[in-house]
């Protein structure tokens, strides 16, 4: 296993680290159980997860991916040996997540109740990196500023998705962190992160935080794959200048590099199959450029889903890939992964599809 440094925390992270969302609805208690100790054999140290979870969100699963890993740290007591990280959700109308169905907002008396929530689940007495899952703003979820633009600054709840239109302004990047830094300072959580963020939000936060000497975010958290490398058009700089490392989630695309959804096919058991969630990666020019993809690790003689994870895990902006997976066999492939290096040709035979079918997934 590899080893990188997540922002200027000091800790020093697994390259692959272990998604864990489906904890608690395709995956029982006992199966995660047994994904955490395989992965933690293997030298993963990264465990990511949120209130939220499991996916897809709904009320009676909210929080459930939490417990089943505080089962599991306390029976196996090696809470020194993972790196926990969990997220508290951003502006949502979904009515579940706050005491009194109250829209969830980024305010200090929220985010308290939220941690302290996700603590007693976790069965740990501190969260080594806590997120804000998505902005205290409207924004395209994702952090794509092309998509659906006029649609989620107008509001229009069509296109907003599962969030749902919270009213009022937004709260102020100051007090967000002012509110992170009280639950630092109480001893709560370590180290302070972000998720599905843009550029210019990564961006406000670190200046907010070194105006006024509140916690510097630390991580970035956002989908990266070889259908969305949005990322490298201006966070990729932030994260290498400003030491705000990119924890890349869908290395897979939803399963879709792997080929298994082509032509609109649908295997029992899999994730889009139950739950109709992929349209991210059904845009028109996803599927040739998979193909492409497909063709360029069957020439090289590699699993397709390998290649992919190798290929997020090359970026030099990544701390850590997430992986996940709903059977061992999957997880095994896929920590696997950093095995062998990607010939220079290949990546290079990656890049030149990129070129001619970029970001068709933002």
């Amino acid at each position: 296993m590899l080893y990188r440094k997540l922002g200027r925390t000091g800790l020093d992270v697994s390259v692959l680290g272990l998604g864990t969302m489906t904890y608690g609805e395709q995956n029982t208690e006992s199966e995660g159980h047994a994904q955490m100790d395989a992965a933690l054999a293997h030298g993963i140290n990264f465990f990511d997860t949120a209130e939220l979870y499991s996916i897809p969100p709904r009320p009676e699963t909210m929080g459930s991916t939490e417990r089943i890993i505080g089962t599991w740290l306390a029976s196996r007591k090696c809470r020194d040996k993972v790196i926990v990280a969990t997220k508290a959700v951003g502006r949502t109308a979904m009515p579940w997540f706050r005491e009194g169905g109250v829209p969830a907002r980024v305010t200090y008396a929220q985010l308290a109740s939220a941690v302290d929530a996700s603590l007693t689940r976790l069965q740990t007495d501190y969260i080594d990196l806590y997120q804000l899952h998505w902005p205290d703003r409207p924004t395209p979820f994702g952090a794509n500023p092309t998509r659906y633009r006029q649609a989620e600054f107008s509001g229009e709840p069509s296109k907003v998705g599962e969030r749902g239109v919270v009213d009022g302004p937004d709260e102020p990047f100051e007090d967000q962190l002012d509110a992170l830094g009280r639950l630092v300072a109480a001893g709560k959580i370590r180290h302070v992160g972000v998720s599905n963020e843009s550029a210019w939000g990564v961006m406000r936060f670190l200046a907010e935080a070194n105006a006024r000497g509140l916690p510097r975010v630390q991580s970035v958290q956002n989908a990266y794959n070889m259908l969305n490398r949005t990322f490298d058009t201006a966070l990729a700089e932030i994260a290498m200048r400003e030491e705000v490392g990119l924890i890349a989630y869908s290395p897979l695309g939803q399963g879709y590099l792997t080929g298994k959804y082509l032509d609109g096919a649908r295997p029992a058991g899999a994730r889009n199959t139950l739950f109709n969630r992929g349209q991210r990666y059904e845009l028109p020019g996803t599927e040739t450029a998979i193909r492409a993809y497909l063709e360029i690790a069957r020439n090289a003689g590699l699993d397709p889903s390998q290649m992919a994870i190798r290929f997020v895990a090359d970026q030099p902006f990544v701390a850590s890939v997430l992986i996940g997976a709903t059977t061992m066999p999957q997880l095994e492939i896929a920590m696997a992964s950093l095995d062998n290096a990607l010939a220079t040709d290949v990546a290079a035979a990656i890049d030149a599809v990129h070129q001619l079918h970029g970001n068709p997934a933002p």
